[in-house]
């Protein structure tokens, strides 16, 4: 029953990002292939940056200000340690047998020997994290990437990454907490922990950056099509869609 609600909920996803999709393909000669709805795009863009401006910046900078170093080193560790189970699953999807084993590797590691994550054993001993979600998965088996979206309060998005959030959050352990008080707060937590983690690469992007939107965009799809090839992406003249053969003929 649960699978089958997973699936209900992805074909819905995508049912509604390809009508957006379809919708937005007509703004004009001058629009970016890659970004075919822009207009839309840089609305929720200035949403999410107000609600970052106005609740989570703050939030994060007061925790940074506050919480020690080595707590937030340790909160940090719980969660890439958790992340770290779920890129063991999509590893082996991707048939990656080397970074299958270290993954698992190091969640054993570090769930044993780091008292559950708090403390990251598995780098110590050299054991390399190879982070992957289900959207690298896809675009591993060859799904295109899309169009590029804004997704609210989450931010940067693609339409393959979009259609696999569903699988990766019916993957979150945190999610799945009973105790529904721990569950938000944990929840909450993380949000803010990553947010405190960004705060200075944010810093540096608003003094930088003459269009903070077309940055991000061009940063972030740059980011995901070096991650779905492993840091080895073919040029782009000769694959325009970055994600339209599968990764294992790099």
């Amino acid at each position: 029953m649960k699978v089958a609600n997973h699936l209900h909920r992805l074909s819905l996803g995508l049912a509604l990002v390809a009508s957006l999709s379809l919708t937005g393909c007509a703004t004009g000669p001058n629009a970016n292939p890659k970004d075919p709805l822009e207009p839309m795009n840089r609305s929720i863009s200035r949403f999410n940056d107000s609600l970052d401006e106005n609740v989570l910046k703050p939030v994060a900078t007061g925790y940074r200000d506050v919480t020690p170093d080595l707590v937030q080193k340790g909160v940090r560790n719980v969660f890439n340690n958790l992340s770290d189970a779920w890129s063991t699953v999509n590893n082996g999807l991707q048939l990656k047998g080397r970074d299958t084993a270290e993954s698992f590797m190091r969640v054993v590691v570090n769930t044993v020997f780091g008292v559950y994550g708090i403390f990251d054993v598995a780098t110590e001993i050299k054991l390399q994290r190879h982070t992957e979600d289900f959207g690298q998965t896809l675009g591993y088996w060859g799904v295109p990437s899309g169009p590029y979206l804004v997704l609210p309060v989450l931010g940067p998005s693609t339409l393959r990454d979009t259609a696999g959030l569903p699988v990766d959050t019916s993957a979150d352990v945190v999610r799945h907490l009973d105790h529904i008080p721990t569950r938000n707060s944990a929840m909450g937590l993380r949000i803010v922990e990553k947010r405190a983690d960004l705060l200075k690469a944010t810093n540096m992007l608003e003094e930088a950056a003459l269009d903070k939107y077309s940055f991000t965009r061009d940063s972030y799809l740059q980011y995901r099509r070096s991650q779905i090839y492993d840091g080895n992406p073919p040029e782009e003249d000769d694959l325009p869609d970055p994600s339209a053969e599968p990764a294992s003929t790099k």
